[in-house]
């Protein structure tokens, strides 16, 4: 039916019973198939990601958690992945009040358990430690035991990346590089949360093992690492002006070696994407020069000019998608955490001043003419001098 949300249509609630606990119609029971429950996590993950349901969610937030639970301990490597994705879309809809932190406490334990599982789907590890940052960061900024909890099981993970003694990176396993980065940016993310004594810590202890990561093989997981070392730099001069990494001469020498890198060997979007991120990188390091950007949404932008607002955002556009300009309009806690303030609420002139989109085409339409005649006359002259 229009207007109905994608996980209360007929079509889905007549195949996907595991959502049916969801709606207020009792349906017969159901034999469910992992491409069923599949079906249901991708609706909820859809409706999570494009629409604000907290009115919806706040009177089924258990029953919505225990179905994510049951899925994450008994579905397969996809169907926990998925489950993942849609714990971490859940707390951003519930926000971080008590119901959110009432969710995160049913859900990480299970999450950190899929994560450090070696015999788990990487997949499903990886979407696990996406969502254990993205839930902590949520709901437990006030609770440092889940904080220290969270960050040590993140650390067990991408530190399996990190040189042994001999100073030799270890050979990665297939899949391992971005379970690596997906744990490595989670961890990022709840660094930001820290106190200041915390981070001087953090910083002895990962600095100089993060630098020598920068020579891994695989270029995702460089690119976290080199993005990563950043935001703690970041952190240091926030806490101390002064503040300087030790061997700062050879972690700058190494980042123009990355700078600049053109072997061959390695694919051209690549190289281009190292290559790109690493110049903004180096920037940062020797001059504190970060290039700003501005996010747009409806009448509305946010400027991204730091590190850990790059983290922040760039996290929750992991687990949104698509939807966070939507978010960004309309969810409190999104626009708490970018300081927007409450929601804005545009009376029906602004509305109505808005350019409809056959007005758009017929803009671009005759701008796009008016190029082409100037471009002709221009060609037109180099034609004659030549």
């Amino acid at each position: 039916k229009p207007g109905c949300l994608p996980f209360e249509s007929h079509f889905v609630r007549s195949q996907v019973a595991v959502v049916s606990r969801c709606t207020d119609v009792a349906l017969p029971p159901v034999p469910l198939s992992a491409k069923t429950r599949r079906a249901a996590l991708d609706s909820l993950g859809g409706a999570f990601s494009s629409k604000l349901l907290y009115d919806f969610l706040i009177e089924r937030r258990l029953t919505v958690s225990d179905c994510l639970e049951r899925s994450l301990r008994k579905g397969g490597g996809e169907e926990q992945a998925a489950a993942a994705t849609v714990c971490a879309q859940l707390c951003v809809q519930l926000g971080g009040g008590d119901e959110g932190e009432e969710g995160f406490k049913i859900l990480r334990p299970v999450l950190s358990a899929i994560m450090i599982d070696g015999c788990a789907s990487v997949a499903a590890r990886q979407s696990c430690a996406r969502a254990l940052g993205m839930c902590c960061y949520i709901s437990a900024a006030e609770d440092g035991e889940d904080l220290v909890k969270s960050m040590s099981h993140l650390e067990s993970v991408f530190t399996m990346s990190y040189p042994n003694r001999e100073g030799t990176l270890p050979t990665p396993n297939a899949g391992a590089p971005g379970l690596h980065s997906a744990a490595l940016h989670a961890w990022a993310l709840l660094v930001t949360l820290c106190p200041a004594s915390r981070i001087t810590v953090l910083l002895d202890l990962h600095l100089p093992k993060l630098q020598a990561c920068l020579e891994s093989s695989d270029v995702n997981y460089r690119i976290a690492v080199g993005e990563t070392i950043a935001l703690l730099v970041e952190l240091g001069r926030d806490i101390d002006r002064e503040f300087e990494f030790e061997d700062s001469d050879t972690l700058c020498e190494c980042l123009k070696g990355l700078a600049t890198d053109g072997n061959k060997h390695r694919a051209k979007n690549d190289r281009r994407k190292q290559r790109s991120i690493f110049r903004e990188v180096l920037h940062y390091i020797e001059n504190e020069d970060f290039s700003e950007e501005k996010i747009r949404f409806g009448v509305e932008g946010i400027y991204i000019d730091s590190w850990m607002r790059r983290r922040v955002y760039d996290a929750f556009k992991e687990v949104l998608e698509s939807g966070v300009r939507h978010h960004l309009q309309f969810n409190p806690l999104l626009r708490d955490i970018f300081g927007l303030g409450p929601p804005l609420i545009l009376d029906s002139s602004v509305k109505s001043s808005k350019i409809s989109r056959f007005e758009k085409h017929l803009f671009n339409s005759a701008a796009f003419k008016a190029r082409t005649k100037l471009r002709n006359k221009v060609r037109d002259k180099r034609a004659d001098v030549m």
